[in-house]
């Protein structure tokens, strides 16, 4: 029995409310007219990189293919906090095996953290090192360990190239159709119809086929995982206990069993293997994190912000701080208070803040910080925020989070200039982060510079994939009256080269 690597129909994926769109299932039809089968394959270890035709920048360049469309999915929590929390524990766990990140032939495989809007639990990797794990598995996960696990589980699944190793036999050339398949099977999680397209005939079902993985790749995906988690400092029971847990789960409901499993059968030969390799463990009680129960609350309000979906929330919270748990009422206050905010009470909000930061014993929460920041933007309490920011951006200064937040209070306080300086630093930084180019798009126009203004938003576009939005952006800076000589400069050799882009996109289309 083998089991998809990415969010498969059965898995009721992102967002099954969706309307199906017709360029996802003209990928979709590209996909089953492009996609021959590829033969069943046994994983044992890891062969050499010039042995696999799909080398590691094919893989990457794959992934974050399909990453610019999975983005545009309204599902996709493009949350700064959340997102930190999961690549800061994501990195602690890739930090343990030094050969994770290593050089490998063309390119570095680096990892890239993700947080996605499904009650399901779910997790899954995708080609090039992008992990996205479900807010109900965050949610179902009872200790920091237990969610380690999994992570670990999805590092496993990279460090071993599982999923370039069954793309294998492909020829690099084939790249496009291989991105086609693999967004299909995306596209396919927005839309029962484009599920049972997906599988319909024997040609979907070897599509199905080819982002499986076989009981091998499991195996060995859990034995580096529990390596990871033991030498990263977490329990290594709990990935026999959050899997277990499952599939207890798995049995009293079949139905409707976690999509975890439906995407990982854990079979009683993997979960001996397990216990095995935990029994000569010595216990060790490992201390959560002081951001995992707060990263809970804050996935319990982002998994649904409709008013019933609040309402619901701040019934849980409210229960919860009945609890007399230390860590489970701070994490319930903060909880009460993003309900609140989002529910248009930002003064309840902040008392319920300070409530948290009066239990919390650790003054250095980026966390709490951050809400507080947020609250006093919300509030329109400009010199309060920037002071906020400007205290956290120094506590904090490796937080992207705050740094944002930053940005956003210099705007907010009219420091125009000072905006400019920091955000152009900023992208020095983070070159590959739209959000930025649109903060100092926004700060250009409040300087009045035109010109300026349009290339920033060209290049937030470029980089989120809209290169025709991308182009007449710097059509209007061409013809701002404030364009210089060296903007012109600089707007032509851009053009160039998204033209160029454009063009192997189009050639690509046609392929498909």
């Amino acid at each position: 029995m083998k089991s998809p690597r990415f969010p498969t129909p059965a898995s009721n994926g992102l967002a099954p409310r969706q309307r199906t769109r017709p360029r996802l299932v003209a990928l979709l039809l590209a996909a089953l007219l492009v996609a021959p089968p590829l033969p069943a394959q046994n994983l044992p270890n890891l062969g050499d990189v010039e042995r696999t035709e799909l080398s590691p920048l094919m893989e990457r360049r794959l992934g974050e293919r399909i990453m610019l469309d999975l983005r545009r999915d309204r599902d996709y929590l493009d949350d700064q906090p959340l997102k930190e929390y999961l690549n800061t524990l994501g990195a602690t766990l890739v930090g343990v095996r030094p050969d994770a990140r290593d050089k490998r032939g063309d390119a570095v495989v680096d990892f890239d953290f993700f947080a996605v809007r499904d009650p399901m639990l779910n997790a899954f990797a995708m080609p090039g090192g992008f992990i996205g794990v479900h807010t109900g598995l965050l949610l179902a996960a009872q200790n920091e360990s237990e969610l380690a696990s999994v992570l670990s589980h999805e590092i496993g699944h990279v460090t071993q190239r599982h999923i370039a190793r069954m793309l294998g036999s492909q020829r690099q050339d084939s790249l496009i159709p291989l991105a086609a398949v693999l967004i299909a099977v995306l596209a396919a999680r927005t839309s029962p119809d484009l599920a049972s397209a997906a599988m319909a005939g024997g040609q979907g079902l070897a599509i199905q086929r080819q982002l499986n993985f076989g009981r091998e790749a499991e195996r060995e995906a859990d034995r580096i995982g529990l390596q990871i988690l033991r030498d990263g400092g977490f329990d290594t029971s709990g990935m026999l206990a959050f899997f277990g847990r499952l599939q207890a789960s798995g049995r009293a409901y079949s139905d409707t069993a976690p999509a975890y499993l439906r995407t990982h059968p854990l079979t009683t030969e993997r979960m001996a293997d397990i216990q095995a390799r935990i029994s000569r463990d010595r216990y060790r009680q490992v201390a959560d994190s002081a951001d995992f129960e707060l990263m809970r609350a804050r996935a319990r309000v982002l998994q649904d912000s409709s008013a019933e979906g609040l309402v619901q929330a701040a019934r849980y919270f409210d229960t919860q701080l009945q609890q007399h748990g230390r860590a489970q009422m701070l994490a319930a206050r903060y909880g009460l208070s993003m309900v609140a905010l989002r529910q248009g009470n930002p003064k309840r909000a902040q008392a319920l803040l300070d409530e948290a930061q009066a239990q919390q014993r650790n003054a250095n929460s980026t966390v709490l910080a951050s809400h507080g920041i947020e609250i006093a933007i919300a509030d329109r309490r400009a010199n309060d925020a920037l002071a906020l920011a400007g205290q956290a951006n120094q506590r904090f200064p490796l937080s992207r989070g705050i740094a944002s937040q930053y940005a956003d209070t210099l705007l907010l306080a009219g420091r125009n200039d000072e905006a400019v300086r920091y955000l152009r630093d900023q992208i020095q930084l983070y070159r590959q982060e739209p959000g930025l180019q649109q903060k100092l798009a926004r700060a250009y126009a409040a300087q009045g510079k035109q010109a300026l203004q349009h290339l920033a938003l060209a290049e937030s576009y470029a980089l989120s994939g809209g290169i025709p939005a991308a182009l007449d952006q710097l059509s209007m800076a061409r013809r701002a009256p404030d364009a210089s000589f060296y903007d012109q400069s600089v707007i032509d050799a851009r053009e160039r080269e998204l033209r160029a882009q454009r063009i192997e996109e189009l050639k690509e289309k046609e392929l498909r």
